[in-house]
């Protein structure tokens, strides 16, 4: 405890990381503060039958994605995801296109334009979904309650409409901001971070309401509460272990003498990843999983077999789905991120080589099947904690606390936070501080 103490007051004599850490928190109160802002013409009173119909099932998910910014009709509503589908549609078109590919080939001027075109194309994407979201916003709260000060009106006035979706399209494009204004001048990823957060701020609820389900006549009672405690716990630590696991690949490095100094003849270690991706191809999978429900009309009627099959979160279609679409995007990601050509380049530079393989080309095939060999059980891992709590719920808890258990939110809560105490870290060992560890040495995703 008292080195925690220290650690807090080390972090204090720090001053950059100070103004970044507060510069965090700032961009988090605004958005926290802004999802409880409802859209003008709307009585908050009236949106129980909204905040009933996204207390479960995909429109839970989405909601919790949200902070609650959903179900609150609020001008923040539509969050982040919309950003993610577009980085998502630019980064297949990566593969495919030449143009992308030259983009990304240009550093950080390729960079800027593709992150151009990725606000661009999230403006179409939030342009689709916004209507589709009034929509569904006019079917769930009572007539009285939209413009409540002139009951005289029988019909939504078009201008309502209009400015109501401008309005959505201003949230999301301003949340992407925030986003990107943490990644720049505070600590950690900030689409990320916003998405942790909307995510932590359902976690009281959902315990509170697993809590007094199990207290319930035919709840369980507190032992069962504290056995599904475990099991969190245990679910937590294997996320730790997955976003930390690692595999060393031994590197030689010759014997080097340069006028009276020798260089090289030491043996190090490259670290490679088991979920090199991270959390990224559970981001990925969700938000094809909420398309859907999209083009659907946020579950309106008259929505089609298939739109319905891949809306329930806890059917099988839907799940098997998921999996495959993580097992898909965690290989997509890792070669996009990792790359053993690149790395069997740099080594034969410095003079490196692993032992028993030729420089060159015969070490990029190496690492590239020691990648495919690790990234096969983390990937089909990755999956089945994204679907745990579908299984969980078989075993009748509670439909919020469960998507806690595993699933996109657990994964996306531990490897955040990881990621951004990894960056604290730095920061103090830089300047010679301890670390938030004894052993100083906390692995994010992108360590």
């Amino acid at each position: 405890m008292g080195k925690f103490i220290e650690t807090i007051k080390n972090i204090g004599k720090i001053e950059e990381l100070k103004k970044r850490l507060l510069y965090t928190l700032g961009i988090i109160l605004i958005y926290r503060f802004g999802s409880y802002v409802v859209l003008p013409g709307i009585d908050p009173s009236g949106l129980s039958q909204l905040q009933q119909q996204s207390s479960e099932g995909l429109l839970g998910l989405l909601n919790m994605f949200s902070g609650g910014a959903f179900s609150n009709a609020s001008i923040f509503a539509l969050g982040i995801m919309p950003y993610i589908s577009a980085s998502i549609v630019i980064q297949l078109l990566g593969l495919a296109i030449p143009y992308f590919q030259k983009l990304q080939k240009e550093g950080e001027s390729g960079r800027r334009k593709m992150n151009q075109i990725t606000r661009l194309l999230t403006i179409v994407i939030v342009a689709l979904q916004a209507p589709a979201y009034m929509t569904n916003v006019l079917r769930q709260v009572p007539r009285m309650y939209i413009f409540p000060f002139d009951p005289n009106l029988t019909t939504t006035p078009p201008f309502f409409f209009v400015s109501s979706v401008i309005i959505l399209i201003a949230g999301t494009m301003f949340v992407m901001w925030l986003g990107e204004r943490i990644t720049d001048k505070g600590i950690g990823n900030g689409i990320s971070l916003i998405i942790m957060v909307g995510i932590i701020a359902r976690l009281p609820f959902a315990l509170v309401g697993e809590f007094i389900s199990r207290m319930e006549a035919q709840g369980g009672g507190l032992v069962i509460f504290l056995v599904e405690l475990v099991v969190f716990i245990v679910v937590v630590m294997l996320c730790i272990l997955l976003v930390q696991g690692t595999r060393r690949i031994p590197v030689q490095y010759a014997k080097r003498v340069v006028g009276n100094r020798q260089y090289g003849g030491v043996r190090q270690y490259i670290p490679l990843k088991v979920n090199a991706a991270g959390v990224m191809p559970i981001i990925f999978a969700q938000a094809i999983m909420f398309l859907p429900m999209t083009f659907a009309g946020f579950g309106s009627e008259n929505m089609g077999k298939f739109a319905a099959t891949f809306s329930n979160i806890d059917g099988f279609w839907y799940n098997f789905t998921f999996f495959i679409l993580i097992v898909f995007f965690t290989y997509f990601y890792t070669a996009i991120t990792v790359n053993p050509t690149q790395m069997a380049e740099d080594m034969k530079k410095n003079g490196g080589f692993i032992p028993g393989v030729k420089p060159g080309k015969k070490t990029a095939e190496y690492i590239d099947t020691i990648m495919s060999r690790i990234t096969l059980p983390g990937s089909i891992f990755l999956g089945l904690v994204a679907i745990m709590p579908a299984i969980v719920r078989l075993f009748g808890v509670n439909s919020q606390f469960a998507q806690f258990f595993g699933g996109t939110s657990l994964l996306i809560l531990v490897g955040v936070v990881l990621d951004t105490l990894q960056q604290i870290e730095s920061h103090l060992l830089m300047r010679h501080y301890d670390g938030l560890t004894k052993s100083g040495r906390i692995k994010g995703r992108t360590s």
